[in-house]
């Protein structure tokens, strides 16, 4: 793929296709990012026109992976649902003592797993009606959030980019000990800020997050300013890479700048 990067920069409005044209070449991801819609209204649920529902119940991550690997345009609702967790993050249900009980493995005290179960970022109790994962590429409605699988290097590039774009100087993240696709993208919604997480069991074993990976969201509404931060950094430098000289293409390259071995000349 050849990406028009000037062109891409006078556009006013770009498209979503081509913002995932964008972030995926240019950041060189493995992965497609997610647009996540959610639901309050049923009848706009029901109209929606997805091509794949759960065909068993599913976790949220399991359901994201379909469009992220998959390419599929996606809708769920409660009874799709087989996380628990997720239920919760996403107010279908309430926090209850049971649920504490499935999270005291991680601290080994009762009431401390209590504190991090209802410290979980939530949706209004009651009031989602479903929700929709597609590829950004090919999204048919604006989304609510933006969700990606990335290294920690990708993540790098794309949170230095935000903060380019929103004209920010520092962000922070919302780590809980478990939840960590629900409860970032739900925390990314309220709050209107990036999330970055690690993986979670769920998220490592049913979202197949890898070892190297991390969970990196996007406020829906902020995308295009994100992208054209890249656009515009890749015009004036060549390059989106943040390494090494300005120009250089791959982010992931990390030859010393400073090495006097690793050096190249034009072609007389």
């Amino acid at each position: 793929m050849l990406l028009n990067i000037d062109a891409l920069v006078q556009e006013n409005e770009l498209s979503y296709a081509k913002m995932a044209d964008a972030l995926e070449y240019l950041y060189k991801l493995d992965y497609h990012p997610v647009a996540v819609k959610f639901f309050w209204d049923e009848q706009e649920y029901d109209n929606f026109p997805a091509e794949k529902v759960p065909g068993a119940k599913m976790t949220l991550c399991q359901i994201a992976l379909a469009s992220r690997m998959n390419n599929h345009i996606v809708k769920a609702r409660e009874d799709h649902l087989l996380c628990g967790n997720a239920k919760t993050c996403l107010g279908m249900r309430p926090a209850s003592d049971e649920e504490v009980e499935g999270h005291v493995k991680y601290t080994a005290d009762w009431d401390l797993a209590r504190e991090c179960l209802l410290a979980k970022p939530m949706l209004p109790l009651g009031k989602l009606k479903g929700f929709m994962t597609a590829p950004l590429g090919r999204t048919p409605v604006a989304p609510d959030v933006v969700f990606m699988v990335v290294n920690p290097l990708q993540a790098y590039h794309i949170l230095n980019d935000y903060i380019g774009a929103k004209r920010v100087p520092s962000l922070q993240f919302n780590h809980t000990i478990n939840s960590a696709v629900c409860g970032g993208m739900v925390w990314c919604y309220n709050e209107q800020k990036p999330n970055m997480n690690t993986m979670c069991a769920g998220s490592y074993t049913s979202g197949k997050t890898e070892k190297g990976e991390v969970n990196l969201f996007i406020p829906g509404g902020d995308m295009g300013a994100l992208v054209k931060q890249l656009l515009r950094r890749t015009a004036q430098y060549g390059g989106a890479s943040m390494l090494g000289s300005p120009g250089q293409e791959w982010p992931g390259l990390h030859v010393c700048k400073k090495c006097p071995m690793i050096r190249f000349k034009d072609v007389e």
